[in-house]
């Protein structure tokens, strides 16, 4: 009885040797840099083109005088998205024209986020750390994308505001 005793003993602790000593598979590996804050620019795009959907026929208004209206909100945000994509890969290009027609801003912020989704990807850890300039600002590229990304959840804020001001549900809300 002793023996099957010491026996179960030694195998409990041989298994629990091999368990410990052998990674899990449980736990999956912490994304990259790259794909969170490419996850955040999908995230970012989604709320704001549904906001954009449902806004659609309100791009006009403002709570008051010297404030950015609803369509101006988005049309910075697809702004910013091309500043943004142009400090990281160091390309030149101008500001876009003002967009009032809804269905082309709520393509143009689909695509501004597919294109920054794009080029955030294709950054390899030292461009991360690559120094940049963001509004007379020195930082670092990963900096600017969390700088500017801060920015945007600030005019996702607003936007909800602007929504539920006028008596409109945001799309996930429901």
């Amino acid at each position: 009885m002793r023996t099957i005793r010491i026996a179960c003993v030694v195998s409990a602790l041989a298994l629990i040797t091999a368990v410990s000593a052998t990674p899990s598979q449980a736990q999956p590996a912490a994304p990259s840099v790259q794909a969170a804050l490419s996850q955040e620019a999908g995230t970012l795009s989604d709320k704001f083109t549904g906001l954009a959907r449902v806004m659609a026929g309100k791009y006009d208004w403002k709570p008051g005088q010297g404030v950015r209206s609803v369509g101006d909100v988005f049309n910075l945000i697809v702004m910013e998205n091309g500043y943004l994509a142009r400090t990281l890969t160091g390309a030149t290009g101008e500001r876009p024209a003002p967009i009032t027609d809804p269905e082309k801003l709520q393509e143009a912020l689909k695509t501004s986020y597919a294109n920054l989704q794009k080029t955030i990807a294709g950054l390899s850890d030292a461009d991360l750390k690559a120094p940049v300039k963001v509004f007379g600002k020195d930082m670092t590229k990963e900096g600017a994308i969390r700088y500017l990304f801060g920015d945007q959840h600030e005019h996702l804020g607003q936007s909800i505001a602007y929504a539920r001001s006028n008596g409109v549900v945001p799309p996930w809300s429901k």
